[in-house]
């Protein structure tokens, strides 16, 4: 049997086309060499104005949209470079999932490769979520994986994920924990390729060697 995975809670509208990875997650919140720290970088400059104060029209500056973990976002959502702090930004944030006519193909990647599920729906039905989102009274979505539906007040959809994708989200592995799971197959193929080209086995360790270094 599947088990079952729901993402549920609060949703936030961002009516915004094209929004960017650069809007995501401004170029002054990159500097670190660790994940730390970009949850105040995300939507800077939509949320914050020139002196830094909260605008208080930008939706997740509202209280009743604060602690949002759904966005329903407008079409090519995270286009732009393809900064994956802008993944690791709205993770930290607490979004747990993006729904949207259509997603970036990079952007897409480095969410799914991350856990933060992406959910394409058709414009007619994202509308209709847009509109329950802005409602307080009725903007809850839950996300059921395993079925690959969504529910809120208006739309009842069903959404498509690759296999690996699915998986990765029910097993609560990310890209490199997929990968491990076959961990048996990749050092099977190793060995077999070492066998055939033996010369090719640790060549670095093997040219240091040769040149008298450590």
């Amino acid at each position: 049997m599947t088990t079952p995975v729901l993402i549920e809670g609060r949703a936030a509208a961002l009516r915004i086309e094209n929004l960017d990875t650069d809007q995501i997650m401004p170029k002054q919140f990159l500097r670190g060499i660790d994940k730390s720290g970009l949850r105040d970088g995300l939507l800077h400059d939509l949320r914050f104005d020139a002196q830094g104060r909260p605008r208080p029209d930008f939706v997740l500056n509202r209280s009743s949209h604060a602690d949002a973990a759904i966005l329903v976002g407008g079409s090519n959502f995270g286009c732009g470079s393809s900064r994956e702090h802008a993944v690791w930004g709205l993770q930290q944030a607490g979004i747990r999932a993006i729904v949207a006519p259509s997603f970036a193909e990079i952007f897409h990647s480095n969410a799914m490769n991350n856990r933060l599920l992406l959910v394409t729906l058709p414009p007619e039905a994202i509308a209709r979520l847009m509109d329950d989102a802005d409602d307080p009274s009725a903007n809850a979505v839950a996300i059921d994986i395993a079925a690959q539906t969504l529910r809120s007040r208006s739309v009842q959809a069903g959404f498509d994920l690759l296999p690996r994708h699915r998986r990765m989200f029910l097993d609560g592995l990310d890209s490199i924990g997929l990968s491990l799971t076959h961990q048996a197959q990749i050092d099977a193929f190793a060995q077999a390729h070492w066998a055939r080209a033996p010369w090719l086995k640790d060549v670095a360790a093997t040219a240091r060697t040769r040149l008298g270094r450590t």
